[in-house]
């Protein structure tokens, strides 16, 4: 049964209030402040799971600051996954059941370099993946329902209308300049200074990562990777006749600074490759030192990096994460991204900022695929600047933040003892370390049984090294079904270990 606090009743009113004047006492924002007490209270349990915190009118008297402050700290703690908001009702707290598996184990360093096999498993995976008849764990697609589709479908007739000579026209240019400049301007409010007319549009991160592959290395070059590694790398890297090395990626920082350059040190290296920002699968976040030390190794080296952001604007957190390229001063960080995540995956808009690489890129994509749709790129333009984009980011992140708490807490309680989950910082997968004795490939042969499509660990990795782990796309919104299915996937895991 939900619980309603009166006013009178309400813990949050016995919080000291004070004027909105003036310096907080902590040195934070005043909603940062607030959001940091209503927290404490939550976690010490004074406010507990189904209590209705006081309405924004309420706490803004209460505490003498503004609505607007008010809002700006419920929203931080919705983002936190603290608090839900229900219409016509308010605001509550949300139920956080602990988690109680432990984080998966980094892995051993790679002895050597290696040529990535061809894997039919990665097909068979990304087929499966949209079967309408599959649950979709395996590939980490959002659902259609987080993106304002019609919105997008509505603006893009709009262009179509008002200009249907874009329609019988090749888009040879690098990038419609209104769009680049929209993604520059969110690329400086995150800390990141990027010149509008560096960034090359293309279609999806995915050819933006093989330009830019192609750019820094030649066939037989080897690339230092995080390990697991997302199987699309390891595609890419494939198809263009490179190897592979693996470096340890730790589950809550990422990739291990000093085996990156006791690899180095050791091989000849051409390029790295990583994702500093929710890594898939760990779903880990590089911290700003750690990305600072990195680019010390890179200049150490003289190598590229090739920066894979895609899930950067997918925090949990207050702030959105710097890229590596924030801290690149001399055009050696290639950085990756698109809307695939956040907004129109059917579109296939991404873009490189290539910095010293930026005309050897500009070659490859003239001969790669000409240009990218202009009128694609002119709608989501105009999305970006009038279109709500921010609300939009605000929403689609607590969907996927609580996305990932059911999910995690499902699992917990589904699969067998000895599991281990990481704790992603943002973006929409979980890495999922069974007890060795259970074989994820088998697994996934029999969870095809029950119409249930997974990745196994065997995917992400050169060596066949995580034959007991398995990577679990939370892009599904929430339901009976859902949870049905990982009740299946744990009863078919425990199997293997009688």
């Amino acid at each position: 049964m939900i619980q309603t606090l009166a006013p009178a009743q309400s813990p949050v009113s016995k919080l000291k209030s004070r004027p909105a004047s003036g310096p907080p006492r902590t040195g934070q924002p005043l909603y940062a402040e607030l959001a940091g007490s209503l927290q404490s209270l939550i976690e010490q349990g004074t406010l507990r799971p189904g209590h209705r915190v006081p309405s924004v009118r309420l706490m803004a008297r209460q505490r003498t600051v503004s609505i607007a402050t008010v809002l700006q700290a419920y929203t931080v703690l919705e983002n936190r996954g603290y608090l839900e908001a229900r219409p016509q009702s308010g605001y509550y707290v949300r139920a956080r059941p602990p988690c109680f598996c432990p984080e998966p184990r980094m892995a051993r360093p790679m002895a050597k370099p290696s040529y990535v096999g061809v894997n039919d498993l990665t097909a068979e995976v990304m087929d499966l993946s949209v079967d309408a008849n599959y649950i979709p764990f395996g590939a980490a697609c959002p659902h259609h329902s987080l993106f304002p589709t019609k919105k997008l479908a509505r603006l893009l007739g709009s262009v179509a209308r008002r200009d249907h000579t874009i329609l019988g026209r090749y888009s040879m240019n690098w990038a419609f300049e209104p769009l680049a400049r929209e993604i520059a301007r969110r690329y400086l409010q995150a800390g990141c200074p990027l010149p509008h007319d560096e960034l090359v549009i293309t279609v999806g991160c995915s050819e933006a990562i093989n330009l830019s592959l192609r750019a820094v290395t030649k066939p037989g070059d080897t690339v230092a990777i995080e390990t697991p590694a997302y199987f699309g790398f390891l595609e890419t890297i494939q198809s263009l006749g490179l190897r592979a090395l693996e470096i340890p990626t730790e589950p809550r920082e990422g990739m291990s600074v000093p085996a990156l350059r006791e690899a180095l040190a050791q091989n000849d290296v051409k390029a790295v490759m990583l994702m500093p920002a929710f890594h898939n699968p760990l779903g880990c976040l590089m911290s700003d030192d750690k990305k600072r030390r990195l680019y010390d190794v890179l200049c150490e080296f003289d190598l590229p990096a090739i920066e894979d952001d895609v899930y950067g604007d997918i925090h949990f957190g207050d702030v959105r994460p710097k890229p590596l390229k924030a801290w690149d001063h001399d055009g050696r960080v290639l950085l990756c991204s698109s809307f695939g995540k956040t907004l129109a995956p059917g579109f296939r808009v991404g873009w490189v900022a290539p910095g010293r690489y930026r005309e050897r890129v500009r070659r490859l994509k003239f001969t790669n695929s000409l240009g990218t749709p202009a009128i694609l790129q002119k709608t989501l333009a105009e999305f970006l600047r009038d279109g709500g984009y921010d609300h939009h980011l605000r929403t689609i992140r607590r969907a996927y933040h609580q996305q990932l708490h059911l999910f995690t807490q499902s699992m917990a309680r589904h699969f067998p003892e000895g599991t281990r989950l990481s704790r992603p910082q943002g973006g929409n997968v979980v890495w999922v370390e069974f007890p060795v004795r259970i074989d994820t490939l088998k697994l996934h042969r029999d969870a095809r049984k029950h119409r249930i499509n997974t990745a196994p660990g065997a995917l992400f990795s050169v060596k066949d090294r995580y034959r007991h782990c398995l990577r679990m796309s939370c892009g599904i919104p929430w339901s009976d079904e859902i949870d049905a299915a990982l009740k299946i996937l744990g009863d078919l895991a425990k199997a293997q270990l009688a």
